[in-house]
């Protein structure tokens, strides 16, 4: 068994609600972020990135101009910096848990977020990380470490999946 779990899905499959269910129940033995989608009139306005010690700052949103762009939202690069490259390094120093969610195109922009990752994955803490259904050759790299499990949300295992991973951390957690 592995200290590295990533689960990927599709957009809106509830990536985020799993990780917020399985941080609602380890409690503060968890370090890292969560992302969270900002609606509004017409549909998602942008992101925001959420410390699980309590911190926020939107990384991605329709209104930004920025140098980087991820579809129609500029991305505010200097907040995952911060924030989640920054959660991440917090939770390695403190917390048997590290939690990521979730590596994607937005969240990539950052090379500090990529090098707190894999620093993460390549780590002795436990990861639980969020991560987009693509095949981003970066992404593709992180997978293939030695110790990561990669698993699938589904509309049908969705429900179920959050048991499961509260078993694998138990198991993890067990195993260290």
């Amino acid at each position: 068994m592995g200290r590295t779990l990533i689960v990927t899905g599709t957009p809106g499959i509830g990536k985020t609600t799993l990780i917020k269910a399985v941080i609602k129940e380890v409690g503060d033995r968890a370090g890292g972020f969560y992302s969270e989608e900002i609606l509004g009139p017409g549909g998602r306005k942008g992101v925001r990135l959420v410390t699980l010690d309590g911190q926020w700052g939107v990384m991605a949103h329709a209104d930004f101009k920025s140098k980087s762009n991820f579809g129609r939202f500029g991305v505010e690069t200097h907040i995952i910096d911060r924030l989640g490259a920054g959660a991440i390094n917090a939770a390695l120093a403190d917390k048997p848990i590290v939690v990521i969610d979730a590596i994607d195109k937005i969240t990539m922009f950052s090379s500090q977020f990529q090098s707190a990752t894999v620093k993460a994955v390549g780590g002795s803490r436990i990861v639980l990380a969020t991560a987009m259904s693509d095949n981003h050759p970066w992404l593709m790299a992180l997978m293939a470490f030695p110790g990561v499990t990669v698993w699938e949300i589904t509309k049908k295992n969705r429900t179920a999946l959050v048991k499961q991973v509260l078993e694998w951390l138990s198991q993890a957690t067990a195993a260290r």
